[in-house]
């Protein structure tokens, strides 16, 4: 009877063992090593999420000193004169940055492409390199290139300089145009976006407040006016302080525009329906229109490319009425000496940005 309770006590500590063995097989199982079916041991890795910079991640970050990074947010303080360097993630990329950058064709801004990533590198940055960069992934089907809008970044940085608290402008006396259908900016833009700003008119002399509803403040555009008016018209400056001297921006004059947008409006000047042979003609086309829209005139004539003639284009600003600016663009075609040749139709074309008008009046002999 002991002999068989010796036995069964033996068998259950074998069971035992066998178990125990089957959970640390089965813990290695689980574990970092696998094991291919031609006996070699794989290390598996965890999977990585690929940063392919979506929607809602920045591509765009700063490069440090050390090789070190910064993802840059929607803005940016950095020190005037060390040299700045961005990188965008991808293998094609676009780049946004202050325009008079590319109108000066500055040479201390450089872009170099890689396989993985776009690099702008701008050297000796000033208050006046303040503005917005932005960088994205170019999406080509053949020979068709379009944005990417999902895997775009955007941040706005300020070189900030306590010497120039405003944004630097090469024009002195600058225009800005009012219109009742749009908001007006005056860009008095700052390079500190702790610094604070007003808005004052020159005459009579007085502060404009910026009360949220009127009038507001943006520090990367200036002051807005979400509903201008006559009244807003005049002379006007801005100023800035941090913690030293108030400082005082470039003179705005604000003027308010009668003209609405659209197609040029023309009008054609002619002498009379007949006139003599040998006589000297001058027909004048007037366009009136925005203050800042360019026009250019086309003309057609019965002895274009035979007879010579004289085409003189100028613009002016005009005040029509109380407080309302509008530009008048004029084109005077003049024959003279009037042959067979140049009795017939004649054709004034004005175009600008949003459309184009035709004009025409008949010229006929005596």
């Amino acid at each position: 009877m002991k002999l068989w309770v010796v036995l069964c006590l033996a068998l259950l500590w074998v069971e035992l063992q066998n178990g125990a063995c089957q959970q640390i097989k089965r813990r290695k199982d689980a574990g970092e090593n696998h094991i291919r079916p031609g006996g070699k041991r794989v290390k598996v890795r965890p999977s990585k999420v690929k940063d392919g910079g979506g929607k809602g991640q920045s591509l765009l970050t700063q490069v440090l000193d050390k090789g070190r990074f910064l993802r840059l947010g929607q803005s940016t303080t950095l020190t005037p004169g060390r040299n700045m360097e961005l990188r965008c993630k991808g293998s094609n990329i676009g780049w946004s940055y202050p325009t008079y950058l590319d109108t000066f064709n500055d040479s201390r801004l450089s872009i170099k492409q890689s396989d993985k990533y776009s690099q702008l590198i701008l050297t000796s940055p000033s208050a006046a390199d303040t503005g917005i960069y932005s960088c994205w992934v170019i999406l080509c089907d053949g020979s068709e290139c379009e944005k990417d809008h999902d895997r775009a970044s955007v941040s706005y940085i300020y070189f900030t300089d306590k010497e120039n608290l405003f944004v630097p402008s090469a024009i002195h006396f600058e225009i800005v145009y009012l219109r009742p259908d749009r908001p007006a900016v005056v860009p008095c833009r700052v390079t500190d976006p702790q610094a604070k700003a007003s808005l004052h008119r020159e005459v009579p002399p007085e502060e404009i407040t910026a009360n949220g509803t009127l009038l507001t403040f943006d520090p990367t555009k200036g002051f807005v006016l979400p509903n201008p008016s006559p009244e807003h018209q005049g002379v006007f400056y801005c100023k800035a302080v941090t913690k030293g001297t108030p400082q005082i921006s470039t003179k705005y004059q604000l003027l308010y525009v009668e003209v609405p947008s659209g197609p040029p409006f023309v009008s054609l000047e002619s002498p009379p329906d007949s006139v003599r042979g040998g006589d000297d003609v001058n027909l004048t086309c007037t366009v009136l229109g925005e203050p800042e829209v360019d026009v250019s005139f086309t003309w057609s004539y019965p002895g274009q490319d035979k007879r010579p003639v004289h085409i003189q284009t100028s613009w002016r600003l005009v005040n029509r009425g109380t407080g309302y600016t509008t530009r008048v663009s004029q084109s005077v075609l003049t024959v003279e000496d009037m042959e067979t040749i140049d009795f017939g139709n004649y054709e004034c074309k004005a175009k600008n940005q949003r459309g184009e008008t035709i004009v025409a009046t008949s010229i006929t002999s005596k």
